[in-house]
C-alpha cells in the first residue's frame, strides 16, 4: 500500500429527513462536521482545508456552515457538481492529502430541501434536458415531463426493448433497498414494501413509478481525511484508506442516441476501469457497494457499467438475489438514495460513511462480514461520476 494514500480518519452524518422537515442547512452541516471530527479524534483547529458540497443554498454556504464549528481562517471551497457533489468534495480532499500539500482535510456535504404540495423536485432546467429530448424523440418515445425522470425512465424503456425483459424487475430494486434501510437509523424510509406496492404507486415515466424514484430529502454527512504520517504521529485510527479514486465526465457517446449512455454509463465504466486497475481489485472481488440509485433503472444499468454482471444479464442478477445479502455483492446496504434519501450535496459523503462503517465492522445489522474492500459510485448528470475504492489497512 502506498504511503501517501489518504486515510479516512473519521466520518459522521445525521439522520436524513423528508424535505421540509429539517434544521437549516448550516445547522445540519455543522453537526455532521462535528461528528466526523469527534470520530477522528481531532479538533477543528487541526483542519487545514475544507471542501463543502451542496447545490441549493447560499453562494458561500460552506463558510456559513463551518463558522458554527470554528473560524480559523482556513480555505473553504464550495463544490457544486450536481448529484456527485459530495464525492467531488471528497475527491478534492483526497487530492489535497495525497499531493502532500496538507495533512488534514474535511469534506462536508449538506442539502436543505423544501417540498411542494406534491413532493416534486424543484422545477429547474437540467443542463442535459435539450440533448435528452432529442435522443428520446429519435427513438419515437413520448415527452411527458421535464427533468431527470425522463432520462432514466426512457433508458429503462430502451433496455426492456433491447433485451426483452419484464419491466417489473426494476421494482425489485426498491424492495431490496427498503429492506436494507430497515436496519439503518439514518434512513428516511425504513418500512418494507412489496413489488406489488411499488408497481401500484403513481406512474412517473416508462417503467418508473413513484416508489422507484429517490425522494426529496434533507441531511448532512462529513468525512475527515488525513495523511498516514499524520495519523501515526497523532495516534489516529488509520484502518481505512482510499485505495483508488477516479472521476470521469461525459464522452461524445453520451449524446449519440443510446439512452443508457445519456445517464452516465460510459463515464461510470471509464472511472470504474481506472479504479479497478489502480487498486488491483476487480469487480468480481467487490462484496459491498454504495451505488447511485437515484432511480431503479439507474441502479440496474450501473450493475453492468461497473462489471458487477455482464452486459445483458442484470435481470438475472436481480432475480437471483445477487445484489443483496447471501448473493455476490451487497448493493446499497444503507438503503441507497431510494430509501435512505438523497439530500444531493450530502449523498456522496453518506455513501463514504456507510462504507467506512462497513470496513470497520461498525454497521450493526447491516454488516457485510469479512470485508477487505468497499466500492462507492456517485453520479451526477451534466455530468460527472466519481468511483472510489476503500481498503481495510493491512490487506
Amino acid at each position: 500500500m502506498s504511503e501517501n494514500k489518504a486515510v479516512v480518519a473519521g466520518v459522521g452524518m445525521i439522520p436524513f429527513t423528508k424535505a421540509g422537515q429539517s434544521d437549516p442547512y448550516d445547522i445540519m452541516g455543522a453537526e455532521a462536521a462535528r461528528r466526523a471530527l469527534a470520530d477522528a479524534g481531532i479538533e477543528y483547529g487541526a483542519v487545514q482545508q475544507a471542501f463543502t458540497s451542496y447545490i441549493y443554498g447560499d453562494s458561500t454556504g460552506g463558510e456559513k456552515t463551518l463558522y458554527h464549528v470554528g473560524m480559523t481562517g482556513i480555505p473553504i471551497i464550495n463544490v457544486h457538481n450536481n448529484c456527485s457533489s459530495g464525492s467531488s468534495a471528497l475527491f478534492l480532499a483526497r487530492q489535497a492529502i495525497e499531493s502532500g500539500a496538507i495533512d488534514v482535510a474535511l469534506a462536508v456535504g449538506f442539502e436543505q430541501m423544501e417540498a411542494d404540495v406534491e413532493g416534486r423536485w424543484p422545477e429547474r432546467p437540467h443542463p442535459l434536458e435539450d440533448f435528452a429530448k432529442l435522443v428520446i424523440a429519435k427513438r419515437g418515445m413520448p415527452e411527458t415531463l421535464p427533468g431527470a425522470a425522463l432520462f432514466y425512465g426512457a433508458a429503462g424503456d430502451q433496455y426492456v426493448e433491447e433485451h426483452g425483459i419484464d419491466p417489473k424487475v426494476f421494482a425489485h430494486i426498491t424492495v431490496k433497498n427498503r429492506r436494507h434501510a430497515a436496519n439503518n437509523p439514518y434512513a428516511v424510509f425504513r418500512d418494507p414494501v412489496t413489488v406489488e406496492q411499488v408497481l401500484a404507486s403513481r406512474p412517473i415515466y416508462g417503467p418508473l413509478t413513484m416508489f422507484q424514484c429517490c425522494p426529496r430529502s434533507s441531511g448532512a454527512a462529513a468525512a475527515v481525511l488525513v495523511s498516514r504520517e499524520y495519523a501515526r504521529k497523532h495516534g489516529l485510527r488509520d484502518d481505512v484508506v482510499i485505495a483508488a479514486q477516479a472521476m470521469a465526465t461525459d464522452f461524445p457517446s453520451t449524446f449519440e442516441g443510446d439512452l443508457k449512455r445519456l445517464i452516465s454509463y460510459d463515464m461510470t465504466a471509464a472511472a470504474g476501469k481506472q479504479v479497478y486497475e489502480e487498486s488491483g481489485v476487480g469487480p468480481e472481488d467487490v462484496r459491498v457497494i454504495e451505488l447511485h440509485d437515484c432511480f431503479t433503472t439507474h441502479e440496474f444499468l450501473i450493475y453492468e457499467a461497473l462489471g458487477l454482471t455482464a452486459e445483458g444479464t442484470a435481470e438475472k442478477f436481480v432475480l437471483d438475489g445477487d445484489n443483496t445479502y447471501g448473493g455476490k455483492v451487497v448493493v446499497n446496504p444503507s438503503g441507497g438514495l431510494i430509501a435512505r434519501g438523497h439530500p444531493i450535496g450530502a449523498t456522496g459523503l453518506a455513501q463514504c460513511a456507510e462504507l467506512v462503517w462497513q470496513l470497520r465492522g461498525e454497521a450493526g445489522d447491516r454488516q457485510v462480514e469479512g470485508l477487505t474492500h468497499a466500492l462507492q459510485h456517485n453520479a451526477g448528470l451534466g455530468g460527472a461520476v466519481v468511483v472510489t475504492m476503500y481498503e481495510k489497512a493491512g490487506v
